[in-house]
């Protein structure tokens, strides 16, 4: 019954910080563009959508198992798709949503068929080789994507009765779709869905005995990272109001899949700490050395690794186990440091303590029979 009650009362605890945590987070989410300057909160918006493509990468490579180098293609086939949209067709921002994330869905699908019969560095060709082709793709159809000039559509406009600015607006708008994003891959990942997944991604002979169906999960696997990808890619254009080629070149792909090892694979919070890694770390590798970024970029990435193998996700467990493993030697060394300067001195008295037995020495047979001290001298007679 202890046990039990021991169970709960832990049970109660761990959902309650988690409840405390989303209560704090949600008011700093609220709060933040109210306290930063425009460009600062235009910041946080990139770092928003770009963890939803992050979360969805996720769900492939740290939850599936899987390597994907071409991630950026999916992400600019979703800005592409809202882009054309709003340009020729003229709908409203939030109707182009949902088609790219169904169309890059779909598209995820065709993709996940080459997952069926490749794997480990083998796919990751396969899937760079989809977002080195896809921006000359994009530049030979003119009449729809703009060809190398892309397309300029109008950003997101704040309505007259909320009172926020443009950058506010488009702020909370991002936030509340990436809010969806995130808890919809976290629901994915309690699902059968997700367990399967895990399942492949440990051990797929194991997981087909147990009835997994390895084609069906890999292939849905590409497919809601896809998703992700696209709806991260709408929101992309939202946000700046211009998509062109040259803006998803594969380097976008390793800066995405880079974002997500430093973050922190298969967890829940790597794609927003990867975001924000990718989001402001190219800033601060300029501003260090103008004339190489890209150096200043992979030494600070070397850097984070060799501090946070697992990534910044897994550091504070990291600190904590290590802590953890050094404070008994650390309690035991203080506990031993007082006996041990005190012994000299504490002897006498411990020996008094201890009573004749422990304090006398051995007795030596030759003296056995000495006269005591301070006893009458014996005579001849005795």
């Amino acid at each position: 019954m202890s046990t039990i009650t021991v169970a709960l009362g832990t049970d109660r605890a761990r959902r309650l910080r988690a409840a405390l945590t989303v209560v704090l987070a949600t008011a700093a989410a609220v709060g933040a563009p109210f306290y930063f300057a425009p460009f600062q909160v235009f910041q946080l918006t990139m770092v928003l959508l770009y963890s939803v493509a992050l979360a969805g990468l996720n769900l492939l490579v740290g939850f599936g198992g899987q390597i994907s180098l071409g991630h950026g293609a999916f992400f600019a086939a979703g800005a592409y798709s809202a882009a054309v949209m709003l340009d020729r067709y003229d709908t409203g921002h939030l109707a182009t949503l949902p088609v790219a994330a169904a169309g890059c869905f779909v598209l995820g699908l065709g993709f996940g068929v080459p997952a069926l019969r490749l794997r480990g560095l083998y796919l990751a060709l396969v899937t760079l080789s989809f977002a080195v082709f896809l921006p000359p793709l994009l530049k030979r159809l003119e009449p729809v994507t703009g060809g190398s000039m892309g397309l300029t559509v109008d950003k997101l406009q704040p309505p007259a009765w909320g009172g926020l600015a443009e950058d506010q607006w488009t702020y909370f708008v991002v936030l509340a779709v990436t809010a969806g994003a995130l808890l919809l891959a976290r629901n994915l990942l309690r699902s059968r869905i997700g367990r399967a997944l895990l399942a492949v991604r440990d051990n797929e002979s194991a997981a087909e005995v147990m009835g997994v169906r390895l084609s069906l999960h890999k292939t849905l696997a590409f497919a809601w990272s896809a998703m992700f990808a696209g709806v991260a890619g709408c929101l992309y254009t939202w946000v700046i109001g211009f998509v062109s080629p040259d803006s998803f070149s594969f380097v976008l792909s390793i800066t995405l899949l880079a974002g997500l090892v430093v973050g922190g694979l298969a967890s829940l919070y790597g794609p927003l700490l990867g975001a924000a890694f990718v989001m402001y770390v190219p800033s601060v590798a300029q501003d260090v050395s103008e004339a190489a970024p890209g150096v200043v970029f992979g030494l600070l990435i070397i850097m984070v690794m060799f501090v946070a193998p697992t990534g910044l996700a897994g550091l504070p467990g990291r600190v904590l186990g290590a802590v953890a493993r050094r404070l008994p030697r650390l309690t035991a060394a203080l506990d031993l440091t007082p006996q041990a300067g005190s012994a000299p001195d504490a002897e006498p008295k411990s020996r008094a303590e201890d009573g004749p037995s422990a304090t006398l020495p051995p007795a030596d047979p030759a003296v056995v029979d000495a006269e005591p001290v301070g006893a009458p001298p014996r005579t001849e007679k005795e």
